[in-house]
């Protein structure tokens, strides 16, 4: 092999372990966002539509906070009484020639404490409301969290391929030049020719991926789905899943999960409606006050109580039997959540510790043996002591090795991305 053919080779070899970091630093244009996850955040927050909708039900439900307790509006009923006069006269509509006029002013006021529970009950739905809308805003932040994750994992595998399709050129090189000194056989020519179609191949369908994860994230941020985004920066460190203390994170959970707040609030609000239904065992008011002028200029006043008188018991012990059952089930429901968000959280810390462990087998064991394995099958092909296919080998072991560092990577990012939404903060 010629001094400098052997050089570019091991040189190119030496590139597949070095970091990404440094390929990725070109992230396009300022103007182009999806650089830093937290731009994409900011965006999303401003522009998401589905979010949008979700603070606006929140919004209409705080303003029925006020209208729930409020009196009803009262009524004024006109009376023209003696319309004939006595039988002297043609029926009229004329106030002034009637015998005389009552007007009745009417208020309808409910039993003791129903107006407290009505506002009591609205103030908890608009609770329920904006837990929902900020469960939508974690769930569709942790989305991108895990998009921009995946979008890292893709460059760098795309990075990854660029570089071995690099490789195996410079390897058809030495083929050639060793072929055509006979040293080898033309089939090492072929396998390298064939490697670099099958890169090939997986650099198109890795770009394909790419553009069809930078359409989704530009869906959630409102923009054109062709619009560009910058490459990824490397993601921020991680806290160690071991440090992670389960306790402290489970009662996060209990105090912050938006959806378990979200259930709580609405077991709350049915616990109030019980409470109403049981009010409706007794009656509402109605009061008027009613002023008759006659036509000889004086003028009577009377007042009016009235009530409705509640019978139907047994409409009404079935009213309260579905409010208690409703409140059952919206009390069985925050349980089963809690039960679930506690367990999701298990789950996504253990594989969260999994992953940093990986990664850590990876890094300082599994990829620096991959490398030096490389390095040896380069030098032994090159003095005719190693067959091609084991030289393939080797390199395949370095890019499983790559690979696995990145997908580790990633999932660490997706499962804290997880526990960040539940427990509704950053870690």
């Amino acid at each position: 092999m010629k001094p400098v053919l052997r050089a570019n080779v091991l040189a190119c070899a030496l590139t597949l372990g070095v970091a990404l970091g440094a390929a990725m630093a070109q992230t396009g244009p300022a103007e182009w966002p999806g650089a830093r996850v937290q731009d994409l955040l900011t965006l999303a927050r401003s522009n998401n539509p589905e979010y949008a909708s979700m603070r606006y039900e929140a919004q209409a439900a705080q303003e029925r906070i006020m209208p729930a307790g409020a009196l009803p509006d009262p009524r004024l009923r006109t009376e023209l009484m003696d319309i004939t006069r006595g039988g002297t006269q043609n029926p009229t509509l004329l106030p002034s020639n009637a015998g005389s006029v009552r007007l009745t002013l009417m208020q309808d006021v409910p039993w003791f404490g129903k107006r407290g529970l009505k506002t009591d009950m609205a103030s908890l739905e608009a609770q329920a409301s904006q837990s929902r809308a900020q469960a939508t805003w974690f769930e569709l932040a942790a989305r991108i969290k895990t998009a921009q994750a995946q979008r890292y994992y893709l460059h760098g595998n795309q990075q990854l391929a660029q570089e071995i399709l690099d490789l195996m050129t410079q390897l058809e090189r030495v083929a050639q030049t060793r072929y055509a000194n006979g040293l080898t056989q033309q089939q090492d020519v072929i396998r390298a020719q064939v490697e670099q179609t099958t890169m090939r191949s997986e650099l198109v369908n890795m770009q394909s991926d790419i553009a069809q994860l930078d359409a989704r994230l530009n869906g959630w941020l409102a923009r054109d789905a062709q619009a560009p985004l910058a490459l990824p920066d490397a993601p921020n460190l991680m806290p160690v899943a071991t440090k992670l203390d389960s306790a402290s994170l489970a009662e996060r959970v209990r105090q912050r999960n938006p959806q378990l707040f979200s259930e709580q609030a609405r077991a709350q609000a049915a616990e109030k409606n019980r409470d109403l239904s049981l009010r409706n065992r007794y009656p509402d008011f109605n009061f008027g006050l009613s002023p008759t002028v006659a036509q000889g200029g004086g003028t009577e006043w009377a007042l009016m109580v009235e009530l409705n008188i509640p019978l139907q018991q047994g409409s009404r012990r079935a009213q309260e039997r579905e409010a208690q059952a409703m409140l059952d089930a919206a009390r069985a429901r925050t349980e089963a959540l809690a039960n679930q968000v506690l367990a999701d959280l298990a789950q996504n810390q253990a594989a969260l510790e999994a992953a940093q462990r990986t990664e850590q087998l990876v890094t300082h064991s599994l990829l620096p043996q991959a490398e030096l394995t490389l390095r040896s099958a380069m030098a032994a092909y090159e003095n005719g002591k190693l067959d091609f296919a084991t030289l393939l080998d080797a390199q395949r072991q370095v890019r499983q090795a790559r690979q696995s560092q990145l997908k580790a990577r990633f999932e660490a990012q997706m499962r804290l991305a997880e526990i960040e939404k539940l427990t509704g903060e950053d870690v």
